[in-house]
């Protein structure tokens, strides 16, 4: 296995929901029970009764055979989520106060993203249910904008693009959306704390990218310890 594979697997390994964890890495290779239970040559029933947790955890032995299968059937389809793991990862990472990113155990719909942080969807809500969230990242607006280069701009998003923008010390709305806008890279759904009158080129903005943007007055600390328990 290389350096890459043997992360998920310890991740899968250390985990208190091994299933869990297993389900988030096969849904964000975008692989099916059935396509994973080929190539692993066990039943498609076996992988959900271990992804529900109704099954003890996995042994060593199996989890070296996910992961592996994850990475072959990418492989056999161009490799399109290695090159996209290897570029996040490649990047060097640093400690900042601009932002924090935190992956979830489990993936969640856009849709019981929004209820758990009590939101409201300012733009773009036809496009929430069909999202899937592995993650937030936290930003402090200003310092972002101000502190970041072009270049740093993919730490932002750790190990997946399929993630949560949550800014921090906004005023309008504006500056982050246009940020976003410019970027080669988007978030799925973007949230901006504390604010009620939305800039409505930041709401223009979300329409035309198709990213549902998202207010939430609970205080950060609160949102984060909610997210957190997922």
């Amino acid at each position: 296995m290389d350096e890459m594979q043997e992360k998920i697997a310890g991740e899968i390994t250390l985990s208190d929901s091994p299933g869990s964890v297993m389900k988030k890495w096969r849904e964000l290779f975008g692989i099916t029970q059935v396509e994973l239970a080929k190539v692993i040559k066990i039943s498609a029933s076996t992988i959900s009764d271990y992804e529900s947790n109704r099954r003890m955890s996995p042994g060593v032995g199996v989890i070296r055979r996910f992961v592996e299968a994850l990475f072959a059937i990418d492989e056999s389809k161009g490799g399109g989520i290695k090159q996209s793991l290897e570029k996040f990862s490649g990047e060097k990472k640093t400690e900042s106060p601009a932002y924090m990113i935190h992956d979830f155990v489990a993936p969640i719909s856009g849709v019981d993203l929004n209820r758990i942080i009590e939101g409201k969807v300012v733009a773009s809500p036809n496009y929430l249910d069909s999202v899937k969230l592995f993650g937030y990242t936290k930003l402090d607006s200003l310092r972002v904008i101000l502190e970041l280069s072009p270049s740093e701009y993919p730490m932002l998003f750790g190990s997946t693009t399929e993630r949560a923008f949550i800014f921090e010390h906004v005023s309008t709305g504006r500056s982050p959306m246009v940020v976003i806008r410019v970027a080669p890279i988007k978030p799925k759904v973007v949230i901006i704390h504390n604010i009620t009158n939305i800039d409505k080129l930041a709401i223009k903005i979300a329409q035309i990218e198709k990213i549902p943007l998202l207010t939430t007055k609970l205080s950060l600390d609160e949102v984060e310890s909610r997210l957190n328990k997922i």
